[in-house]
């Protein structure tokens, strides 16, 4: 029989354990409280930036914005940035340390996300409102706006009305961008005279002799079967009048401005730090692009010591070859000799696709999880195509309901070697951007969308520069000069980190940068002029993808390391794949604490 001390004893501990239950559940109410609270701020401030982004809603698949264009006016852009600095308070005020891993992650993330917002805005990046980039790639751009037509729907009788509304617009839309850059003008922040000189005849193609002649219109040259006639010619009528009335008016006005105002006012010094507060300015776009805390001091010194690595890497492969020269020979050889270029633009087109078909059946060799939504193969639209590099890539709509694409340069075949094709493609669709962008919507499906559509440049372009490496096991690069284009793309990243660096920071001259990097990469001296002046429209974010393939590559060898037999180059590729973009500080993390977790 137990005594009433020793019945105690034995209570003492289950009280303890009762306790602590207790307490795990109130930390778990509080947690999902906390994060039911965050969720709604997330979803809140969603909403507010599809009505902000009209365009951005589009390119996402989301239609309830479709008829409009984003508001840039300066009191709507000076009151968005008030909202996001009272956001970011916000979510700085509440209390998360009862948050569980998964909801602390999307805390980090979309916290991060408004802070990167807030800290930019002493810049005023908003009035460096016009670059030669298509209009695709986020900068407002009126001269290339017809672009839009790429993402925009055109199935139904109220997607072409859509259009037509946004053709309506036009006017506006283009006298905001005017009222930015002479705003711009008045404090200093101007593009470089390099990138000026390549919009004046973008905004001079839009000037057409009729409305059907224009981009603009080309939605309305080929209706869908599901369109009456009564109705194709009522649409296109409207879309003839709003470009008459509206698109050509703006673009006139557009030129004057530009061509009489802005061009003689722009930056003669191609770097950042020729802007007002423009040494800070960049190191905040180097902090932003490559989310680490390098110094573009030590960026350079990296670029450095990578560029002679690689190059002692391309120098085995003209021993391989058997060719008798000098670096520069055996360059000007494989930017000039015709076996490597195709005359056609439509079979260069088609290249890339028989590339990109060919990858596809070897890629389970390396993943244990591929996405359900497809890609195709599309030639980069004309409007932009001279004054834009080889190729990219826009992504489908999360909901699956448009395909991803892999956008290619047919602009001047002659300048587009057959060596570096398989590369391009293995970084561009699978298995870099597509094959990552489609399992970063699939994946987080239950993810805010804040989280599920963030966009961390180290990462995602991190991910594709490390992709063109794994061409090796999916069957590419058989051939020696393939093998050297790989390596010439990986060099073409590395001399980025030199000469992005050298233009924004260390007072290079766009001519120094083109003569680095035409000094140490092959590359077409037209895709070298396209690239280096892409760098000075878009200072820091050429670094992203060096850093982020160093920091993959760092984390796959460590994972080997500690892992041994066990490591299995299919659950390294989902673990880094299976959250989206996040800055490289915490992949490290996450994949680490999964190394050690799978190492017990």
């Amino acid at each position: 029989m137990k005594t009433s001390r020793s019945c105690a004893a034995a209570a003492a501990p289950f009280a303890l354990v009762l306790t602590a239950l207790v307490a795990a559940a109130s930390a778990h109410a509080d947690g999902a409280a906390t994060a039911a609270r965050l969720n709604r701020i997330y979803q809140d401030q969603w909403e507010r930036q599809l009505r902000e982004d009209p365009l951005g809603a589009t390119s996402i698949g989301d239609p309830r914005y479709n008829d409009r264009w984003p508001d840039l006016s300066l009191a709507a852009i000076d009151r968005e940035a008030a909202e996001d600095r009272a956001a970011l308070a916000e979510l700085k005020a509440i209390d998360v340390g009862d948050l569980s891993a998964a909801d602390r992650m999307n805390y980090d993330i979309i916290r991060l996300q408004f802070e990167n917002s807030v800290a930019v805005q002493r810049f005023r990046p908003w009035l460096y409102a016009i670059d030669h980039q298509g209009a695709l790639n986020g900068t407002p751009n009126p001269q290339t706006q017809s672009e839009q037509a790429e993402v925009a729907p055109f199935a139904t009788v109220r997607d072409y009305e859509n259009w037509i509304a946004r053709l309506r617009g036009f006017g506006t839309y283009t006298d905001q961008v005017i009222a930015l850059l002479a705003e711009g003008l008045r404090e200093g922040r101007t593009e470089a005279c390099a990138v000026t000189v390549r919009i004046a005849p973008q905004i001079a193609a839009q000037l057409v002799a009729t409305p059907a002649d224009s981009p603009f219109y080309k939605p309305f040259a080929a209706f869908p079967a599901a369109i009456g006639d009564a109705d194709r010619r009522r649409l296109a009528a409207s879309a003839s009048e709003a470009i008459a009335n509206q698109v050509l008016p703006a673009m006139g006005r557009l030129q004057k401005f530009f061509t009489s105002r802005y061009a003689p006012a722009c930056r003669k010094e191609p770097g950042l730090s020729a802007t007002p507060d423009g040494a800070a300015y960049y190191a905040n776009r180097v902090a932003y692009f490559t989310t680490t805390d390098l110094t573009p001091a030590a960026i350079h010194q990296l670029g450095l010591a990578e560029v002679a690595r690689i190059r002692g890497e391309m120098d085995k492969v003209m021993a391989e070859v058997g060719f008798r020269g000098s670096f520069q020979e055996f360059s000007h050889f494989l930017r000039t000799d015709p076996r490597f270029f195709y005359t056609d633009p439509e079979d260069l087109l088609h290249g890339y696709m028989v590339i990109a078909k060919g990858i596809e059946p070897n890629l389970v060799r390396l993943f244990g999880r591929l996405p359900r939504i497809p890609y195709g193969v599309r030639p980069i639209p004309a409007t932009s195509a001279p004054s834009t590099p080889t190729a990219y890539y826009q992504q489908g709509a999360p909901d699956g309901s448009r395909a991803g694409y892999f956008y290619v340069n047919l602009y001047r075949p002659d300048s587009r070697p057959k060596w570096e094709m398989e590369t391009l493609t293995a970084h561009e669709s699978v298995p870099g951007h597509h094959l990552q962008i489609a399992l970063q919507y699939e994946n987080g499906a239950d993810l805010p969308m804040l989280r599920r559509v963030a966009d961390f440049t180290a990462y995602v372009e991190g991910w594709g520069l490390y992709s063109e490496s794994l061409g090796y096991d999916l069957g590419l690069y058989k051939d020696p000069y393939s093998h050297y284009g790989q390596l010439t793309y990986d060099m073409w990243r590395a001399v980025r980190l030199v000469v992005d660096t050298g233009i924004h920071a260390m007072g290079w001259s766009r001519q120094q940068a083109i003569d680095y990097f035409a000094a140490n990469a092959p590359k077409a001296q037209l895709d070298i002029e396209n690239e280096i002046d892409r760098y000075i429209s878009r200072g820091g974010q050429a670094l992203a993808y060096k850093l982020g393939q160093r920091k993959i590559l760092e984390l796959r060898a460590l994972a080997q390391e500690k892992l041994g037999e066990r490591f299995d180059i299919r659950e390294f590729h989902d673990q880094v794949l299976s959250t989206g973009p996040v800055p490289l500080w915490m992949l490290q993390r996450n994949v680490e604490q999964w190394i050690a977790a799978k190492a017990h």
